[in-house]
Protein backbone atom coordinates (compact mmCIF):
# COMPACT_ATOMS: atom_id res chain seq x y z
CA UNK A 1 0.00 0.00 0.00
CA UNK A 2 0.77 3.22 -0.96
CA UNK A 3 2.74 6.10 1.90
CA UNK A 4 2.11 9.55 1.83
CA UNK A 5 3.85 12.79 4.08
CA UNK A 6 3.77 16.17 3.49
CA UNK A 7 6.96 17.76 4.36
CA UNK A 8 7.30 20.46 7.43
CA UNK A 9 4.47 19.69 9.59
CA UNK A 10 4.34 22.18 13.05
CA UNK A 11 4.40 20.24 16.25
CA UNK A 12 4.60 23.24 18.97
CA UNK A 13 4.09 23.55 22.86
CA UNK A 14 3.75 27.37 22.13
CA UNK A 15 2.98 29.23 19.00
CA UNK A 16 0.61 32.77 18.45
CA UNK A 17 -2.41 31.16 16.67
CA UNK A 18 -4.13 33.86 14.81
CA UNK A 19 -7.18 32.66 12.69
CA UNK A 20 -9.51 34.54 10.59
CA UNK A 21 -13.38 34.09 11.00
CA UNK A 22 -14.92 35.90 7.75
CA UNK A 23 -18.46 35.58 6.50
CA UNK A 24 -18.49 34.08 2.20
CA UNK A 25 -21.12 37.45 2.41
CA UNK A 26 -21.06 41.20 3.59
CA UNK A 27 -23.02 41.27 6.32
CA UNK A 28 -22.92 41.93 10.23
CA UNK A 29 -19.93 41.38 12.76
CA UNK A 30 -21.40 40.97 16.30
CA UNK A 31 -18.08 40.93 18.29
CA UNK A 32 -15.93 43.91 19.00
CA UNK A 33 -11.84 43.85 19.52
CA UNK A 34 -11.12 42.96 23.20
CA UNK A 35 -13.57 40.48 23.07
CA UNK A 36 -13.36 37.34 24.56
CA UNK A 37 -14.68 34.23 22.78
CA UNK A 38 -15.43 30.83 23.09
CA UNK A 39 -15.83 28.36 20.31
CA UNK A 40 -19.56 28.26 20.34
CA UNK A 41 -19.46 31.98 20.50
CA UNK A 42 -21.21 33.68 16.95
CA UNK A 43 -18.90 36.56 16.02
CA UNK A 44 -21.07 37.38 12.46
CA UNK A 45 -23.85 36.53 10.86
CA UNK A 46 -25.26 37.54 7.46
CA UNK A 47 -28.11 35.65 5.24
CA UNK A 48 -27.39 33.77 2.09
CA UNK A 49 -29.60 34.20 -0.59
CA UNK A 50 -31.91 31.16 -1.36
CA UNK A 51 -31.73 29.00 -4.58
CA UNK A 52 -33.84 30.12 -7.83
CA UNK A 53 -36.49 27.90 -8.80
CA UNK A 54 -38.23 28.47 -12.28
CA UNK A 55 -41.60 27.72 -13.00
CA UNK A 56 -43.13 27.60 -16.94
CA UNK A 57 -46.33 29.73 -16.17
CA UNK A 58 -47.06 30.22 -19.51
CA UNK A 59 -46.51 26.71 -20.91
CA UNK A 60 -48.53 25.48 -17.69
CA UNK A 61 -51.44 27.99 -18.57
CA UNK A 62 -51.39 27.41 -22.36
CA UNK A 63 -50.77 31.11 -23.17
CA UNK A 64 -48.11 32.46 -25.47
CA UNK A 65 -45.18 34.24 -23.53
CA UNK A 66 -46.65 37.93 -24.47
CA UNK A 67 -49.24 37.62 -22.10
CA UNK A 68 -47.96 36.69 -19.15
CA UNK A 69 -47.81 39.71 -17.52
CA UNK A 70 -52.33 39.54 -17.78
CA UNK A 71 -52.07 36.53 -16.12
CA UNK A 72 -49.79 36.76 -13.21
CA UNK A 73 -51.70 37.13 -9.52
CA UNK A 74 -48.09 38.10 -8.08
CA UNK A 75 -45.23 40.38 -9.15
CA UNK A 76 -41.71 41.13 -9.15
CA UNK A 77 -41.01 41.11 -5.72
CA UNK A 78 -43.73 39.66 -3.96
CA UNK A 79 -43.48 37.45 -1.49
CA UNK A 80 -44.81 33.72 -2.14
CA UNK A 81 -45.54 30.49 -0.14
CA UNK A 82 -45.55 26.94 -1.88
CA UNK A 83 -48.45 26.38 -3.23
CA UNK A 84 -49.84 29.56 -3.53
CA UNK A 85 -51.93 30.82 -6.61
CA UNK A 86 -49.52 32.68 -8.93
CA UNK A 87 -50.98 32.89 -11.85
CA UNK A 88 -54.63 32.67 -13.26
CA UNK A 89 -56.21 32.23 -16.08
CA UNK A 90 -59.72 31.62 -17.66
CA UNK A 91 -61.19 29.69 -20.54
CA UNK A 92 -64.73 30.22 -22.22
CA UNK A 93 -64.98 33.04 -18.87
CA UNK A 94 -65.80 29.95 -16.31
CA UNK A 95 -62.79 27.82 -15.68
CA UNK A 96 -59.91 29.22 -14.24
CA UNK A 97 -56.71 27.72 -14.52
CA UNK A 98 -53.96 28.32 -11.49
CA UNK A 99 -50.27 27.73 -11.59
CA UNK A 100 -48.68 27.62 -8.08
CA UNK A 101 -45.64 28.82 -6.50
CA UNK A 102 -43.45 25.35 -5.74
CA UNK A 103 -41.46 26.78 -2.74
CA UNK A 104 -41.58 29.92 -0.10
CA UNK A 105 -39.94 33.15 -1.16
CA UNK A 106 -40.13 35.45 -3.25
CA UNK A 107 -41.05 36.45 -6.98
CA UNK A 108 -37.57 37.15 -8.78
CA UNK A 109 -38.76 37.92 -12.22
CA UNK A 110 -41.04 37.25 -14.94
CA UNK A 111 -40.61 36.81 -18.24
CA UNK A 112 -42.74 37.80 -21.70
CA UNK A 113 -40.09 36.53 -24.16
CA UNK A 114 -39.99 32.80 -22.07
CA UNK A 115 -43.16 32.65 -20.20
CA UNK A 116 -41.07 31.88 -17.42
CA UNK A 117 -41.13 32.95 -13.50
CA UNK A 118 -38.23 32.77 -11.46
CA UNK A 119 -39.25 32.21 -7.49
CA UNK A 120 -36.27 32.95 -4.97
CA UNK A 121 -36.16 30.83 -1.91
CA UNK A 122 -36.16 31.88 1.41
CA UNK A 123 -32.85 34.02 2.88
CA UNK A 124 -30.49 31.16 4.26
CA UNK A 125 -29.14 32.20 7.36
CA UNK A 126 -25.14 32.27 7.95
CA UNK A 127 -23.37 32.53 10.98
CA UNK A 128 -19.60 32.09 11.56
CA UNK A 129 -18.23 30.96 14.96
CA UNK A 130 -15.25 31.66 16.77
CA UNK A 131 -13.60 28.63 16.79
CA UNK A 132 -11.05 28.90 19.13
CA UNK A 133 -11.05 30.11 22.66
CA UNK A 134 -9.54 33.74 22.91
CA UNK A 135 -9.80 37.23 21.94
CA UNK A 136 -10.95 39.20 19.18
CA UNK A 137 -7.70 41.38 17.89
CA UNK A 138 -8.75 42.52 14.59
CA UNK A 139 -12.33 43.38 13.57
CA UNK A 140 -12.82 43.27 9.48
CA UNK A 141 -15.86 45.26 9.09
CA UNK A 142 -19.35 43.61 7.72
CA UNK A 143 -16.55 40.32 6.57
CA UNK A 144 -15.95 39.31 10.22
CA UNK A 145 -12.83 39.25 12.76
CA UNK A 146 -9.57 37.87 13.96
CA UNK A 147 -9.25 35.13 16.63
CA UNK A 148 -6.03 35.10 18.25
CA UNK A 149 -4.69 32.70 21.10
CA UNK A 150 -2.05 31.22 22.68
CA UNK A 151 -1.42 27.61 22.58
CA UNK A 152 -0.13 24.21 21.70
CA UNK A 153 -0.36 23.55 18.07
CA UNK A 154 0.01 20.00 15.98
CA UNK A 155 -0.44 20.32 12.15
CA UNK A 156 -2.08 16.94 10.54
CA UNK A 157 -1.34 15.39 7.03
CA UNK A 158 -4.74 14.32 6.21
CA UNK A 159 -8.15 14.75 8.10
CA UNK A 160 -12.33 14.32 7.12
CA UNK A 161 -14.96 16.70 9.52
CA UNK A 162 -15.10 19.96 10.25
CA UNK A 163 -14.41 22.41 13.13
CA UNK A 164 -15.35 20.95 16.28
CA UNK A 165 -14.06 20.82 19.92
CA UNK A 166 -13.42 18.74 23.02
CA UNK A 167 -11.78 17.43 25.91
CA UNK A 168 -8.61 16.15 25.13
CA UNK A 169 -8.61 11.88 26.26
CA UNK A 170 -5.78 9.65 25.56
CA UNK A 171 -7.09 6.08 24.67
CA UNK A 172 -4.45 4.47 23.52
CA UNK A 173 -1.43 3.10 26.16
CA UNK A 174 1.53 4.58 23.95
CA UNK A 175 2.36 6.02 20.19
CA UNK A 176 2.44 2.36 18.88
CA UNK A 177 -0.98 1.18 19.64
CA UNK A 178 -3.77 0.46 17.12
CA UNK A 179 -6.73 2.51 18.61
CA UNK A 180 -9.16 -0.25 18.06
CA UNK A 181 -13.00 -0.84 18.50
CA UNK A 182 -12.66 -2.45 22.58
CA UNK A 183 -10.79 0.98 23.40
CA UNK A 184 -13.76 2.99 22.51
CA UNK A 185 -16.01 3.43 25.03
CA UNK A 186 -18.99 5.15 26.99
CA UNK A 187 -16.80 7.34 28.52
CA UNK A 188 -15.28 9.19 25.29
CA UNK A 189 -18.30 10.80 24.43
CA UNK A 190 -17.69 14.48 23.51
CA UNK A 191 -14.35 14.43 23.52
CA UNK A 192 -10.96 14.19 21.45
CA UNK A 193 -9.57 11.27 21.28
CA UNK A 194 -5.58 10.43 20.92
CA UNK A 195 -4.95 7.02 19.26
CA UNK A 196 -1.67 5.83 18.41
CA UNK A 197 -0.42 4.21 15.17
CA UNK A 198 -3.39 3.64 13.59
CA UNK A 199 -7.25 3.31 13.90
CA UNK A 200 -9.34 1.29 12.34
CA UNK A 201 -12.69 1.51 10.21
CA UNK A 202 -14.67 -0.47 12.87
CA UNK A 203 -13.50 1.65 16.24
CA UNK A 204 -14.17 5.11 14.08
CA UNK A 205 -17.82 3.92 13.39
CA UNK A 206 -17.90 2.96 17.17
CA UNK A 207 -16.76 6.61 18.43
CA UNK A 208 -19.36 8.36 16.00
CA UNK A 209 -22.35 5.97 17.42
CA UNK A 210 -21.09 7.09 21.21
CA UNK A 211 -20.72 10.52 20.41
CA UNK A 212 -17.24 11.17 20.34
CA UNK A 213 -16.68 14.65 18.80
CA UNK A 214 -12.96 13.55 16.87
CA UNK A 215 -10.16 11.47 16.69
CA UNK A 216 -6.35 12.14 16.31
CA UNK A 217 -4.23 8.96 15.08
CA UNK A 218 -1.34 8.48 13.91
CA UNK A 219 -2.69 6.94 10.89
CA UNK A 220 -5.50 5.59 8.41
CA UNK A 221 -5.94 2.64 6.13
CA UNK A 222 -6.66 4.26 2.65
CA UNK A 223 -8.66 1.14 1.98
CA UNK A 224 -10.66 1.92 5.25
CA UNK A 225 -11.35 5.47 4.58
CA UNK A 226 -12.65 5.10 0.56
CA UNK A 227 -14.84 2.06 2.12
CA UNK A 228 -16.05 4.71 5.48
CA UNK A 229 -16.86 7.70 2.59
CA UNK A 230 -18.34 5.73 -0.17
CA UNK A 231 -15.66 7.74 -2.63
CA UNK A 232 -12.39 8.39 -3.14
CA UNK A 233 -11.32 12.03 -1.47
CA UNK A 234 -9.02 12.81 -4.55
CA UNK A 235 -7.71 16.26 -4.84
CA UNK A 236 -10.49 17.67 -3.41
CA UNK A 237 -10.32 20.18 -0.10
CA UNK A 238 -11.63 18.26 2.44
CA UNK A 239 -13.29 19.15 6.07
CA UNK A 240 -16.91 19.39 4.79
CA UNK A 241 -18.01 15.96 5.53
CA UNK A 242 -20.96 15.07 7.72
CA UNK A 243 -20.14 11.78 9.48
CA UNK A 244 -20.82 13.58 13.34
CA UNK A 245 -16.93 12.92 14.01
CA UNK A 246 -13.50 14.95 12.98
CA UNK A 247 -10.97 13.14 12.00
CA UNK A 248 -6.79 14.29 12.15
CA UNK A 249 -4.29 12.12 10.85
CA UNK A 250 -0.65 12.94 11.82
CA UNK A 251 1.70 11.39 9.93
CA UNK A 252 0.15 9.54 6.56
CA UNK A 253 -1.56 6.63 5.38
CA UNK A 254 -1.08 2.88 6.87
CA UNK A 255 -0.35 2.00 10.30
CA UNK A 256 2.37 4.59 11.17
CA UNK A 257 3.26 5.05 14.65
CA UNK A 258 2.21 8.77 16.04
CA UNK A 259 5.23 10.80 16.30
CA UNK A 260 6.42 10.62 20.03
CA UNK A 261 6.73 14.83 20.62
CA UNK A 262 3.33 14.74 19.09
CA UNK A 263 1.84 11.94 21.28
CA UNK A 264 3.52 13.18 24.34
CA UNK A 265 2.34 16.84 23.66
CA UNK A 266 -1.22 15.84 23.24
CA UNK A 267 -0.88 13.63 26.89
CA UNK A 268 0.70 16.06 28.50
CA UNK A 269 -3.38 18.29 27.92
CA UNK A 270 -4.68 15.58 28.55
CA UNK A 271 -8.24 16.88 29.84
CA UNK A 272 -8.06 20.29 28.49
CA UNK A 273 -9.62 21.80 25.51
CA UNK A 274 -8.30 21.11 21.92
CA UNK A 275 -10.22 22.78 18.89
CA UNK A 276 -9.66 20.52 15.79
CA UNK A 277 -10.46 21.09 12.30
CA UNK A 278 -10.06 18.24 9.26
CA UNK A 279 -10.37 20.50 6.29
CA UNK A 280 -7.28 19.38 4.19
CA UNK A 281 -6.25 20.77 0.47
CA UNK A 282 -3.08 18.72 -0.91
CA UNK A 283 -2.95 21.24 -4.02
CA UNK A 284 -2.45 24.56 -4.21
CA UNK A 285 -3.23 26.48 -1.67
CA UNK A 286 -2.15 24.11 0.83
CA UNK A 287 -4.94 23.59 4.02
CA UNK A 288 -3.72 21.11 6.26
CA UNK A 289 -5.65 19.91 9.68
CA UNK A 290 -4.90 20.79 12.82
CA UNK A 291 -5.15 20.48 16.64
CA UNK A 292 -5.56 23.80 18.90
CA UNK A 293 -4.81 23.54 22.39
CA UNK A 294 -5.32 27.08 24.01
CA UNK A 295 -3.58 28.43 26.57
CA UNK A 296 -5.42 29.21 29.96
CA UNK A 297 -3.06 31.73 31.04
CA UNK A 298 -3.56 35.53 29.87
CA UNK A 299 -1.19 36.79 27.34
CA UNK A 300 0.14 40.24 25.76
CA UNK A 301 0.00 38.86 21.86
CA UNK A 302 1.85 42.11 20.98
CA UNK A 303 4.88 41.05 23.19
CA UNK A 304 5.32 37.08 21.71
CA UNK A 305 8.16 36.77 18.71
CA UNK A 306 6.83 35.51 15.77
CA UNK A 307 8.44 31.69 15.36
CA UNK A 308 11.48 32.36 12.47
CA UNK A 309 11.91 28.98 10.20
CA UNK A 310 14.86 27.86 9.75
CA UNK A 311 16.39 24.79 7.52
CA UNK A 312 18.01 21.78 8.52
CA UNK A 313 20.78 22.24 11.21
CA UNK A 314 22.23 20.01 13.83
CA UNK A 315 19.25 19.35 15.84
CA UNK A 316 16.55 19.47 14.19
CA UNK A 317 14.10 16.99 14.05
CA UNK A 318 13.04 15.02 11.76
CA UNK A 319 11.43 12.42 9.84
CA UNK A 320 12.95 10.24 7.22
CA UNK A 321 10.33 9.41 4.17
CA UNK A 322 12.18 6.91 2.21
CA UNK A 323 12.96 3.35 2.55
CA UNK A 324 14.78 1.86 4.22
CA UNK A 325 14.18 3.56 7.27
CA UNK A 326 10.40 4.89 5.74
CA UNK A 327 8.65 6.59 9.02
CA UNK A 328 11.13 6.49 11.38
CA UNK A 329 12.01 9.78 13.53
CA UNK A 330 15.28 10.91 14.87
CA UNK A 331 18.05 13.52 14.85
CA UNK A 332 20.07 15.43 13.05
CA UNK A 333 23.59 14.97 13.87
CA UNK A 334 25.94 16.23 11.17
CA UNK A 335 25.36 17.81 8.13
CA UNK A 336 28.75 17.47 6.30
CA UNK A 337 28.68 20.18 3.48
CA UNK A 338 30.39 17.94 0.55
CA UNK A 339 28.65 15.59 -1.82
CA UNK A 340 28.81 12.36 -0.63
CA UNK A 341 28.73 9.20 -3.25
CA UNK A 342 25.59 7.17 -2.49
CA UNK A 343 25.16 3.07 -3.30
CA UNK A 344 23.64 3.74 -6.39
CA UNK A 345 26.69 5.43 -7.61
CA UNK A 346 25.09 8.86 -7.42
CA UNK A 347 26.14 12.00 -5.76
CA UNK A 348 23.78 13.56 -2.75
CA UNK A 349 24.37 15.75 0.02
CA UNK A 350 23.96 13.81 2.81
CA UNK A 351 23.02 14.07 6.61
CA UNK A 352 24.02 12.41 9.35
CA UNK A 353 20.86 10.79 11.86
CA UNK A 354 20.56 9.46 15.22
CA UNK A 355 17.06 7.16 15.87
CA UNK A 356 15.46 7.17 18.67
CA UNK A 357 16.71 3.67 19.64
CA UNK A 358 20.12 5.80 19.69
CA UNK A 359 21.23 4.06 15.91
CA UNK A 360 23.05 6.54 14.27
CA UNK A 361 22.78 6.08 9.83
CA UNK A 362 23.64 8.43 7.04
CA UNK A 363 21.09 9.03 4.99
CA UNK A 364 19.70 12.09 1.86
CA UNK A 365 18.80 15.09 2.50
CA UNK A 366 15.72 14.51 0.34
CA UNK A 367 14.82 11.59 2.30
CA UNK A 368 13.76 13.16 5.12
CA UNK A 369 11.28 15.91 6.38
CA UNK A 370 11.80 18.59 8.89
CA UNK A 371 9.37 18.88 12.29
CA UNK A 372 8.95 22.42 12.69
CA UNK A 373 9.03 23.23 16.37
Amino acid sequence: MAHAYTPGLKVTEKLLIRKRRVLPLKGEVLAKVGDRVKPDDVVARTMLPGSVSPINVANKLGIPPEDIEMVMLKKNGDKIKENEPIAMSKTLFIFKNYCHATINGTIESISHVTGQVLQRGEPVPVEVKAYLEGEVTEVIPNEGVIVTCMGAFVQGIFGIGGETYGKIQIATPDNKTILTDDLINESLSGKVVIGGSQVTAAALKKAISIGAKGIVTGGFDDKDLRDFLGYDIGVAITGSEEIGLTLVVTEGFGQINMARKTFDLLKNHEGEMACINGATQIRAGVIRPEVVIPSKTESSYEEVAETTIVGLQAGSPIRVIRHPYFGWLGTVTDLPSPLQKLESESKARILEVEFEDGRRVIVPRANVEMIEG
